[in-house]
């Protein structure tokens, strides 16, 4: 017998939907989370097998009918109450659900406390809804390995062409789910076009805020100067309530002690339709880079997009001039601080886990190849050889020059040079140098090849600029209308 539903409950629902009907007493939050639970198992891992999805929380349920009864008793939190949100799986819950990065060695961990922004979600009143799968350890084990795979979870596709379309990494899961309708929101981590790409790939929003504006503990490393959790939604609003929920001054984390007196608690005060209007954007020439494959640049739609901002009030100057974009980057910094971020995470996990450090977790991968390494662990190893003091040349050389040139020599040079509010680039070309700057950028779908596969445009700014960057977003989103579901 089929399972029947509340007829409100369909695709493409935002927070502003459910929250009024759920005011009005048109559907419950458990009524969502069963609903999505449904998607779940028809389409994630039925049917086409999307595979984003690598655990769902077995308490959801009853936090949910806990939420409703809040409701009815004491009102609502605020935009998440009853909301699902799922989460990365780097990202820990002090709950039942294991938190793994998608590595067989870590699949039996279950975290002692929530990640702060797990925290921040919980005391807004959303619903942790499971964990989506991932490149594992966030693409740092091999060259080889595919984008959206991990040796727990195995490959997540592409809702708008599986198994033929890329599905961008490493925020893979996260941003099929919300593509596919499994979740209201998700949220991703980033330390190089890890929220960015996928978002582009899965035609949804994603948001890369600047580092320090949402707390990095909690969350399985990559590196300590570019990793960042961030929002991923169908639409720029929900992003943007997402956000503000996820920022926050963290005491035991200092990247945040900036964000003090910088960071808004609600991101939905930028959302202006006519955003637009007298803006300055500098639309960087793709001609000049090799980044991006021709699978995943459309010079059509980016110069649709770029008309777009034109026939909505932006003042838009063309071809400028970001002097360090395509200067042959050091990548000290990341090889550094994975070996030493990562031996740090491993050390301090309890004895029951397999492993301890980076070394031993190449050994762990090499005792169980047949699971562990069906694509190597080129890049692991070769960390591994590092030290672990974060004191060689090389590596404060390239952390200084990473700083200069990214940010004098780049994004705030540009901004600067032109009188900008913001750059923009063709899908996640940005990425790169935004990261290295720990500069904010938002992704927004910007229409569908001939071939049905998701395009999409990126918006950067400096420094706590996400407010600039969701009202350019939003009025582009709200001209455009892109966004159409998968047809699952």
């Amino acid at each position: 017998m089929a399972i029947s539903f509340n007829e409100f409950l369909r695709e493409e629902l935002s927070i502003y939907d459910l929250q009024r009907a759920m005011e009005n007493g048109e559907i419950t939050a458990k009524e969502l989370v069963m609903y999505y639970l449904h998607r779940i198992a028809s389409y994630d891992q039925a049917g086409p097998r999307l595979n984003s999805i690598l655990e769902i929380n077995p308490d959801a349920i009853f936090i949910a009918e806990g939420l409703d009864q809040e409701r009815k008793t004491k009102g609502s939190r605020g935009p998440l109450h009853g909301i699902p949100v799922l989460l990365k799986d780097n990202i820990e819950t002090g709950d039942s659900m294991h938190t793994s990065a998608g590595s067989i060695a870590l699949e039996n961990h279950i975290a002692s406390r929530d990640a702060f922004l797990v925290e921040k979600l919980r005391q807004a009143g959303a619903i942790i809804l499971g964990k989506t799968n991932m490149t594992e350890f966030s693409n740092a084990v091999s060259t080889e390995m595919w984008a959206g795979y991990s040796s727990r979870g195995g490959q997540v596709l592409n809702p708008y062409g599986p198994g033929e379309f890329f599905v961008g990494g490493s925020s893979s899961g996260s941003a099929v789910a919300a593509a596919a309708n499994f979740t209201v929101v998700s949220v991703g981590t980033e330390t190089d076009a890890s929220i960015l790409s996928p978002s582009i790939q899965n035609s949804v929003v994603g948001i890369k805020p600047t580092v320090g504006l949402i707390s990095r503990r909690g969350i399985i490393p990559f590196t300590y100067s570019q990793d960042t959790a961030g929002p991923i939604a169908r639409n720029v609003a929900d992003a943007a309530l997402l956000l503000g929920v996820l920022a926050g001054v963290d005491q035991k984390d200092p990247a945040t002690y900036k964000s003090e007196g910088r960071l808004e608690k609600d991101y939905s005060i930028f959302l202006d339709e006519k955003g637009l209007t007298g803006a300055n954007i500098g639309v960087f020439n793709y001609t000049s880079s090799i980044f991006l494959s021709d699978e995943e640049y459309d010079e059509e739609l980016y110069k649709e997009s770029v008309e777009t901002l034109r026939n909505q009030g932006a003042n838009v100057i063309e071809d400028i001039e970001i002097p360090s974009f395509n200067r042959e980057w050091n990548w000290g910094v990341n090889l550094h601080e994975l070996k030493h971020s990562l031996d740090n995470y491993l050390s301090q996990l309890p004895s029951n886990v397999p492993v301890h450090s980076l070394s031993e977790l190449i050994q762990f991968n090499r005792d169980n190849k047949d699971r562990a390494l069906k694509y190597g662990q080129n890049k692991f190893e070769e960390r591994d050889l590092l030290p672990n003091t974060l004191r060689s040349p090389d590596y404060l050389n390239a952390k200084l020059e990473d700083v200069y040139f990214s940010q004098e020599e780049g994004i705030d040079f540009a901004l600067k040079k032109y009188h900008l509010d913001a750059i923009l680039f063709p899908s996640y070309l940005g990425s790169t140098i935004c990261a290295k700057a720990g500069y904010p950028s938002i992704a927004v779908p910007a229409g569908y090849m001939k071939n049905g596969r998701p395009f999409g445009i990126t918006f950067a700014g400096t420094a706590y600029s996400e407010g600039i960057l969701i009202r350019l977003a939003y009025a582009f989103e709200q001209a455009t209308k892109h966004r159409n579901s998968p047809r699952l």
